[in-house]
């Protein structure tokens, strides 16, 4: 499946992989066909090259020129709300979820299994009375359209 957004000097990306896993960084040049020169000054990663398998492309891009300085991406990132904005994404509360689930304990676990159970209980109970409720309904229509022929 294609990539939804383009490599770009000044695109944000987020690492998905090794030491800086789960930090977002601006790309500042390309390198080659499969490495990019990025910097996360704001976010405490140096500037480095780094493969493209590594990047995880966000929607955001910050209008830098070629080969800027970390000062100057570290102003223009916070100029655009860029940690704000992202937290606000769908990928963002994903990446959150997955955290919390993973800091969950046996026990928790176990308590968040027992509360699915109840609420599927309870929605399985109101799906039943309205599917009786239609049924209903619709002999009671089949009847009076019986009477009137």
């Amino acid at each position: 499946m294609p990539t939804k957004y383009l490599v770009q000097i000044g695109r944000v990306a987020l690492i998905n992989f090794g030491q800086d896993a789960g930090k977002l960084v601006t790309i500042v040049d390309i390198v080659d066909q499969n490495r990019a020169l990025i910097d996360g000054a704001s976010t405490g990663v140096p500037r480095q090259a780094i493969p493209f398998k590594r990047l995880r492309l966000t929607k955001f891009r910050l209008r830098i020129p070629y080969g800027t300085s970390s000062k100057n991406i570290q102003k223009i990132w916070k100029e655009n709300e860029i940690e704000k904005k992202f937290g606000e994404t769908k990928l963002a509360l994903r990446l959150k979820q997955q955290q919390l689930k993973s800091n969950m304990t046996d026990f928790d676990r176990f308590k968040l299994y027992k509360t699915k159970q109840r609420y599927n209980r309870i929605v399985d109970k109101k799906f039943a009375l309205l599917k009786f409720k239609s049924k209903k309904a619709e002999k009671a229509g089949a009847g009076k359209a019986k009477g009137k022929k």
